[in-house]
């Protein structure tokens, strides 16, 4: 159940994110839940094997290149889900920026309900 609870945060994180940059288009609610439970897929699966491939990158990029493979993985979802498109790699870039900081908003306020 905190899983879906989960899901349907980062749901509302993706639309209010669409909502702020102008180069993310989003159709509806449900895209933006299939957008929130594939990027929570891809983030389990497919993004630690490319952490672990890239270890020297990132290291010699002081963690940086991390932001590289947070926009490869919103460029992937964009690939995968009909009624999600991101413009481009910058835009990507500043989606995965702006998503995790509104997903932390949402988790703390969730955090303070539980108190």
């Amino acid at each position: 159940m905190e899983f879906l609870g989960r899901l349907v945060m980062s749901a509302l994180a993706v639309i209010v994110t669409s909502f702020l940059l102008p180069g993310v288009h989003i159709d509806g609610a449900l895209t933006a839940l299939i957008v929130a439970a594939v990027l929570s897929l891809l983030n389990a699966v497919i993004k630690p094997v490319l952490v672990f491939l890239t270890i020297p990158i990132t290291v010699l990029s002081l963690g940086l290149f991390l932001l590289v493979i947070n926009a490869a993985m919103i460029l992937l979802v964009d690939k995968v889900v009909d009624g999600f498109s991101v413009d481009g790699f910058w835009t990507a870039l500043f989606f995965s920026i702006i998503l995790s900081l509104i997903t932390s908003v949402f988790s703390s306020f969730n955090k303070k309900e539980r108190e």
